[in-house]
């Protein structure tokens, strides 16, 4: 019976309409470089999820703002690694959010984000009060619920998802250094060796000076 429900519920949750547009994309920002995103809001009031993080690049920051459709600044930041915000749309029109790496003058940024326009669900009135209306309110209920535990698994994995390439990107920039330290070690050696050999060579050659050993 409870199996029953649960795939009940799932089906209705997969039934309703969606009032939700949203964009996840990743995008590399070159040095210098400003990179703007556009979203429109078709009425007032509706919700603006923007979260974004830097997957790899220099220190893993960068420059933000958000402006309304009267190019008014509602959010920005500076050197932010990572950032998740939920903004209210109180003009309708076009919305931009704008990526700058202004402080870089050679490294590139891999920025992942993603913009979500949402309305505000309405709870229509049932058609038959009573029974029936109960059991539609908790039907809803348990969606609004599932809603909001998918949502906390998404920014989960969007949060690991960050740790994972930065961690990478880490190892990678450790394992270059590494290996240019190893390569100007062995050079160095070589060069003290041609050196040494070429100081010996001085000392014993008949037309370099004569010392007394």
């Amino acid at each position: 019976m409870i199996s029953l429900l649960l795939l009940y519920n799932c089906l209705l949750f997969l039934s309703f309409p969606r009032p939700a547009r949203s964009s996840a994309l990743t995008t590399s920002i070159a040095a210098n470089e400003r990179l703007c995103f556009y979203v429109d809001a078709d009425k007032a009031g509706e919700k603006i999820g923007f979260y974004f993080a830097v997957q790899a690049g220099g220190s893993f920051d960068i420059d933000f703002d958000v402006k309304d459709p009267n190019e008014k600044v509602i959010l920005d930041g500076k050197r932010e690694r990572q950032g998740d915000y939920v903004l209210t749309a109180n003009t309708v029109g076009e919305y931009s959010f704008c990526f700058e790496n202004d402080m870089s003058t050679l490294t590139e940024k891999l920025v992942d984000f993603d913009i979500m326009v949402e309305s505000e669900p309405r709870r229509e009135a049932p058609a038959k009060p009573g029974q029936v209306a109960d059991h539609t309110s908790a039907l809803e209920e348990s969606t609004f619920r599932l809603n909001s535990l998918l949502m906390s698994i998404k920014r989960t994995q969007k949060y690991f998802h960050t740790r994972e390439n930065r961690g990478f990107s880490l190892v990678k920039s450790t394992q270059n250094r590494l290996f240019w330290y190893m390569v100007l070690e062995s050079l160095g050696i070589v060069g003290m060796a041609i050196l040494q050999v070429y100081v010996l060579q001085t000392f014993f050659t008949k037309t370099g000076r004569r010392y007394k050993v």
